[in-house]
């Protein structure tokens, strides 16, 4: 798939096949977190890589336990900062949110071109991921993707126009 059509072909899938993720396409999408840009590629993160099966009913207080869908998908990504990593030095400011942000597109881009579904989660239950995970401290839950074979294409939302989010500043 081109890049352009992989950016048309993206979308939240809430509906997962249950075939297994091939571990070669698996591997392709985490060599793409590897690559992605961060604050002084610092690469301050962790990614979770999750299998659902046998592991539903702990999972789901991660989310909303009315959502089965969320532990449909064969796996659930957790993206994660290193709060110890980088604080720009001159702003004080922490980039780990973004940088997660950052390496989570790179990753749902890959699953897309790979054919493969994913669902950002950013509304969710950092406590229970934390104990769910077993995550030290100075790991924070940032998001959660599910990844799977879709098994309906996405849902194509009415997306504002360039005029409405573009300002031209000369």
């Amino acid at each position: 798939m081109q890049f352009f059509d992989v950016i048309e072909a993206r979308g939240s899938i809430r509906s997962y096949k249950p075939d297994p993720v091939e571990p070669e396409k698996l591997e392709k999408i985490l060599r793409t977190a590897v690559k992605a840009p961060t604050a002084r590629n610092k690469q301050g993160f962790k990614v979770f890589v999750i299998k659902t099966a046998g592991h539903e009913k702990e999972l789901i207080k991660m989310y909303m336990p009315e959502s089965n869908w969320f532990v449909d998908a064969p796996y659930i990504l957790c993206l994660c900062a290193m709060k110890d990593v980088y604080q720009d030095p001159e702003s004080h400011r922490d980039f780990s949110e973004i940088d997660a942000a950052i390496v989570m597109d790179h990753m749902t881009l890959a699953a897309t071109a790979l054919g493969l579904g994913t669902c950002w989660i950013g509304a969710f239950d950092k406590d229970a991921a934390r104990e769910v995970l077993k995550l030290d401290d100075n790991l924070e839950p940032i998001i959660l993707a599910t990844l799977g074979y879709p098994k309906q294409p996405a849902i194509k939302r009415q997306k504002k126009t360039l005029d409405e989010l573009v300002v031209y500043w000369n």
